[in-house]
């Protein structure tokens, strides 16, 4: 399994994303990550492994580093994500939760063509974070991107995708894992403004 997290801010939200993917450390126990990007630092990244030391305890240190307006934070049970990815759809960040039954079918035929590579991890296996984002860059637009590999996939994938200014959640596309959104009110924004009578 897995939990991603994600935030955009017009200040900070580094504790934010830090805090917010620490909540989901018990539906993964492999590997953490955060990603943020600061249009003076650019984008940041650090992935730790939480088998033995909890999320929040491998990740305080790195706050003193780390920090951005945009942000998304992972809990792995299998793959160290989020990447950084450099295509023709530009420089982002991402992180997915969920399985790829035809994953090997799906290495196969990327690596048909010439030109086309992927980093192997120690079992030889390919990161199913770094597929996606393979399948995503086979379309012109992100969002496209995201339809296709969510078409192409066989089983579920949930997206989290950082970029400069925005962030994107997917939801896989038969619903079996859960994603939300929401949006902080600020103290000035009227919650409920009743009608006269």
């Amino acid at each position: 399994m897995g939990g991603l997290f994600g935030a955009i801010s017009r200040k900070s939200c580094k504790y934010e994303v830090f805090f917010g993917t620490d909540y989901h450390s018990h539906l993964g126990t492999k590997r953490g990550g955060l990603a943020f990007f600061d249009a003076g630092r650019g984008f940041q990244r650090q992935i730790h492994n939480i088998e033995n030391t909890p999320f929040r305890t491998k990740f305080e240190h790195d706050l003193k580093s780390l920090d951005g307006t945009v942000g998304i934070g992972c809990i792995s049970d299998s793959d160290p994500q989020p990447l950084l990815v450099r295509s023709h759809l530009g420089l982002f960040a991402l992180a997915t939760v969920g399985i790829i039954n035809n994953a090997d079918k799906l290495v196969n035929e990327s690596l048909s063509a010439p030109g086309n590579q992927f980093m192997a991890m120690s079992s030889g296996k390919v990161n199913a974070t770094e597929l996606t984002a393979a399948l995503i860059n086979h379309r012109d637009t992100l969002v496209d991107g995201i339809r296709y590999a969510q078409d192409t996939i066989d089983g579920t994938s949930t997206v989290l995708l950082l970029t400069e200014n925005c962030l994107i959640a997917a939801r896989d596309k038969l619903g079996r894992l859960p994603s939300s959104s929401a949006k902080k009110r600020t103290a000035t924004a009227p919650v409920w403004n009743p009608s006269p009578a």
